[in-house]
């Protein structure tokens, strides 16, 4: 099973991907992460990425489809499934991997769409600011980011939907329930 999970920032898409890869023994692949034990590890790709960590810039959408590559053949090898958490975060990003997947003969993708409105995800995150003391989640910074959301990865939705099969699953309820409400889409 191959799951590219996705939604606005607030709606509980980590959580879910951690129960995800729990429950169905995926590859949790999240490319800050896998950004992190590249640049760690030190390996050709690692280095390119760390020129531009250093620098303060963006990892060049190549550099990070070029560590997905890396990370989807080991999957393979070791015949495990894997589920992408915030990635593809661009159109750009999603039209460079469907030729990846073809290459590596990755043809059952489920993606899977959260989604809660935006006044909850606005209060879930003031929320989880204040339990953990994130200073960066102010109502003004995540309304901030939810506009980004909006103008970068929302239109990855609408590149699925015209190309793959796409379930969109609401995010409001316990946590259990939306994952019972996921498990059974994937089932």
């Amino acid at each position: 099973m191959n799951i590219i999970l996705f939604g606005p920032p607030g709606v509980g898409k980590g959580t879910q991907a951690e129960r995800l890869r729990d429950n169905f023994n995926l590859h949790h692949i999240s490319t800050g992460d896998m950004l992190r034990a590249a640049i760690k590890a030190e390996t050709p790709l690692g280095l390119e990425a760390k020129k531009f960590v250093e620098s303060g810039g963006l990892v060049p959408d190549e550099v990070i489809i070029g560590l997905v590559r890396e990370v989807l053949i080991a999957d393979q090898q070791q015949g495990k499934g894997f589920l992408l958490d915030g990635f593809p975060r661009t159109v750009p990003q999603a039209e460079a991997l469907e030729p990846l997947f073809a290459e590596l003969h990755i043809l059952d993708v489920s993606i899977v769409v959260l989604d809660a409105p935006e006044d909850e995800l606005v209060k879930r995150m003031v929320k989880r600011g204040a339990d953990s003391g994130r200073v960066d989640d102010t109502e003004e910074t995540i309304r901030h980011r939810l506009v980004v959301y909006h103008d970068q990865t929302k239109p990855v939705q609408d590149f699925y939907a015209k190309r793959r099969s796409l379930s969109l699953v609401d995010g409001l309820g316990s946590v259990e329930e939306i994952t019972e409400r996921i498990q059974t889409i994937l089932q």
